[in-house]
């Protein structure tokens, strides 16, 4: 598989970035967990994927001359914990096309979550407007009179003890949409401490734990945990329906083996 190396001078953190597809319009990449798709709020001084994009092209990097790169935008976002599928534009035609198209929300984006507690059914549909919480910046809610009509498909993937892994259809896309409708029906996303989600720790799901003398336990999982898993779409130039995967990261494929062998339902 090839990949794009990116590093930031600021944080002397390094890089090697999976290449998903690409063609001569459309580049996506599978963002990893921890690292923000662009500047957003206070966290402007954080390493960015778009930033260190943009400074690889600058730099004329390796990777960005092979390609002839002068340009990249992105049409979409994933938050700073989600990891997955990212599309970003070669071109300007290619952007503006691409944007209109993430616009009418016909692309059709599968995320992966898991989450604690349980829903009663295999298969259902989260219809709740989403609006601002006025009273906790940075954080969203359900706000059935001022907030955006939004629709979330979810489905049932596995059960266990006290955990759910779920499969996430966002038919609409606002901010934290996921995390505030799976929130809103009782099931809080794990390590989603935002919207009251803990991390998920091996001591809790194994009876015999035992950790070594000297030895801090570290949780299993202890970001956001939401993955996006795939994007399908109308190719903005060609036309021709396109679908993009990315394999689930490290830390999801560890945590999801311990709970199928302690936690099982």
């Amino acid at each position: 598989m090839k990949v794009i190396k990116l590093s930031s001078p600021a944080t002397k953190e390094f890089w090697e970035i999976p290449v998903l597809f690409e063609d001569e319009h459309l580049l996506a990449l599978d963002k990893p967990t921890g690292l923000l798709s662009s500047p957003e709020g206070d966290n402007t001084g954080l390493p960015n994927l778009m930033k260190l994009l943009h400074a690889a092209i600058a730099d004329k990097k390796p990777w960005t001359v092979e390609r002839n790169l002068t340009y990249l935008s992105n049409a979409h976002r994933l938050d700073v914990d989600t990891s997955g599928v990212i599309l970003l534009a070669k071109n300007k035609p290619a952007f503006l096309a691409l944007a209109d198209l993430f616009g009418t929300e016909k692309p059709v984006r599968q995320y992966i979550a898991l989450t604690h507690g349980s829903p009663p059914e295999n298969s259902f549909s989260i219809n709740a407007k989403i609006g601002p919480h006025l009273a906790k910046p940075g954080q969203m809610r359900v706000d059935p009179h001022n907030g955006k009509q939004a629709q979330t498909k979810v489905e049932v993937m596995e059960r266990f003890q006290r955990q759910t892994l779920l499969r996430c259809l966002p038919l609409t896309d606002r901010t934290h949409q996921i995390r505030v409708h799976l929130c809103n029906v009782g099931l809080r996303i794990v390590g989603d401490e935002l919207y009251g989600g803990k991390p998920l720790w091996l001591s809790n799901l194994k009876k015999d734990y035992r950790l070594k003398p000297g030895r801090e336990e570290r949780a299993l999982l202890a970001r956001v945990t939401i993955h996006a898993e795939q994007l399908a779409l109308q190719h903005p130039v060609t036309g021709e329906t396109i679908t993009i995967t990315a394999e689930w990261p490290k830390d999801l494929k560890v945590a999801v083996k311990y709970l199928r062998l302690y936690a099982a339902a």
